[in-house]
């Protein structure tokens, strides 16, 4: 295996830059993955690190080797792509064998491995079929198969389970990490689904706009994001952002916005360095009075129930507050009914608060 070193990797297609000075460094049998929306630019990173495209400037170093000359096939590399990229008159094996034949691994060894690889994804059966007689699941098993004969310093995954339904996307989210973790290898991995990121990387590279948000694992991006938008991004629901102003309250800090109020610790407060702030505050951070465990008076404040999705082991309660609506996420007791009041509270030690005009976190 290899580590990555991606330095000052600009891109630019006429006036416009799909990447700005992208600086990483994804280490040996890590798995990194590139997420952010759609026209962020982590494909053309992807393409980037795999010869596909030129960058404009930077270097792309693969296993301490400068490889910014060499094509795809001189970079041992393997790619897997979202639409499987499989030649449908071939059977399994010999897709698989393909890549092998063209670099003149001898017959014996062809064998071998692709008969290992298909004994590790589970399609020995389906060896002398057509891609035409396969799932969606199988023909991505295949696709991975292909990219393990080769044995590669770095496997690149731009979008793989993306064509796939949700229960088989989960499952084959379990087979990736299972073959990640066996095979040991460097993975770059993109995707525009932040549940897919936190799931399988161990560290995400949060993408918006050609540039690094932020780089970090997947609990440290929830719990410590950078930015609004890494909030806002990571994590679903969403963050929930209330525009507040800081005032002193009796020696307290208090953020207070539109139909709610709370108390900052002091020091969380200490951070703050303005008086208009962005509080931020995750669904499962929202406290509802249920009745079982009084909520104490001070800090509290009222909301509507606008809209209720219950999901079987927990309910999102969309709530009116002031001139805003937020999620809360609660257990099944918690279910309320449309147009009900309820009081609510923040619970302040998981409180962020952002800067209102350049969104960068605060704490």
């Amino acid at each position: 295996m290899a580590d990555v070193v991606l330095e000052h990797i600009t891109k630019n297609f006429g006036s416009v830059t799909a990447v700005r000075d992208f600086n990483l460094t994804v280490h040996d049998g890590e798995f990194t993955v590139l997420v952010g929306p759609s026209g962020c630019g982590k494909t053309t990173t992807l393409r980037i690190v795999a010869g596909l495209e030129e960058q404009s400037s930077g270097s792309v170093y693969i296993g301490g080797r400068k490889v910014d000359d060499l094509s795809p096939k001189d970079r041992n590399i393997a790619m897997v792509f979202q639409n499987y990229a499989l030649y449908p008159h071939m059977n399994v094996f010999d897709n698989m064998a393909f890549g092998l034949r063209l670099r003149h691994t001898p017959p014996d060894e062809i064998r071998r491995r692709v008969n290992e690889a298909a004994e590790i994804l589970g399609i020995t059966p389906f060896l002398k079929r057509l891609p035409r007689e396969l799932s969606g699941g199988q023909r991505q098993r295949v696709a991975l198969g292909r990219a393990i004969v080769r044995r590669p310093a770095v496997f690149l995954m731009d979008e793989p389970l993306s064509n796939l339904d949700a229960k088989l996307r989960t499952q084959m989210r379990m087979e990736l990490l299972k073959l990640y973790q066996r095979l040991g290898s460097t993975v770059i991995y993109v995707t525009h689904d932040q549940v897919e990121a936190m799931t399988m990387g161990t560290r995400i590279v949060v993408m918006k706009d050609g540039e690094i948000q932020q780089v970090a694992p997947p609990q440290e991006l929830y719990d410590h994001p950078a930015n609004m938008f890494v909030a806002g991004f990571i994590g679903s629901p969403p963050m929930n952002f209330l525009p507040a102003r800081l005032r002193q309250d009796g020696g307290r800090v208090v953020a207070a916005g539109d139909g709610f109020q709370v108390t900052l610790p002091p020091e969380k407060a200490a951070l703050c360095n303005a008086a208009d702030v962005v509080v931020g505050v995750r669904p499962e951070h929202i406290v509802v009075d249920d009745g079982s465990v009084p909520l104490s008076v001070d800090g509290t404040f009222e909301a509507v129930v606008d809209v209720v999705e219950p999901l079987g082991h927990e309910v999102y309660l969309h709530l009116a507050v002031g001139g805003h609506t937020v999620t809360a996420r609660v257990g099944p007791a918690g279910i309320r009914k449309p147009g009900e009041s309820v009081r609510v509270a923040f619970d302040i030690n998981a409180v962020h608060a952002f800067h209102p005009d350049t969104g960068v976190a605060y704490f």
